[in-house]
């Protein structure tokens, strides 16, 4: 039998895998207990409620996304080649690039569950997006900083048009399985950037 905490990260990764898949309203309390090999009881003791078990999953699903995205680009020189890297490694991210198991994105599942429901689930969800927007936002301030985008660019609104070629890019390559999606995606990033020199 696992102890207490290695317990809940197992049932952590089993539910957030599950959370790609179904959406957070989908998580079957029986599903994940028999998954994990608990009982229902025995699921609920690491987490009190389904929500909080859905909170913890969008947790960590934020520290899977910085982790594999936001961290090692903010490593890269400062300018378009971190702006790049967010870029691209959000796009790997996005694909499924094997280090995330199968599902989409957690967050557009969740947005749209969640977008018409008050509460911490909802809450949570808007604060973590608009933190990953403000860092996009941020690492185009540094790229106006280094020379590479004009300072006359709306930081906000080029914030907007990446997060809006990543959305284009999760319906092209999710739901129309479009082939092309990445280059389309890293194309229209191009003329972006071209567009804000």
């Amino acid at each position: 039998m696992m102890k207490g905490r290695e317990t809940k990260e197992t049932i952590l990764n089993a539910a957030l895998g599950f959370a790609r898949l179904h959406g957070l309203e989908g998580l079957s309390i029986g599903r994940l207990a028999k998954g994990v090999g608990l009982s229902k009881s025995g699921l609920f003791a690491h987490f009190n409620s389904k929500e909080t078990l859905q909170l913890n999953v969008l947790q960590r699903g934020v520290e899977e996304f910085l982790e594999a995205v936001v961290r090692p680009a903010i490593k890269e020189p400062r300018g378009e080649p971190r702006l790049r890297a967010l870029l691209d490694r959000w796009l790997r991210w996005a694909a499924g690039d094997g280090s995330r198991g199968k599902g989409g994105c957690l967050f557009l599942g969740a947005a749209v569950e969640l977008d018409d429901q008050p509460g911490a689930l909802r809450d949570y969800l808007v604060n973590s997006q608009r933190q990953w927007i403000s860092t996009l936002a941020r690492a185009v301030t540094i790229a106006q900083t280094a020379g590479d985008i004009s300072p006359d660019v709306d930081t906000e609104q080029m914030a907007f048009e990446i997060y809006s070629i990543m959305m284009a890019f999760h319906l092209y390559h999710r739901l129309l399985r479009d082939p092309d999606a990445s280059m389309r995606a890293r194309k229209a990033f191009d003329k972006l950037l071209a567009a804000s020199r």
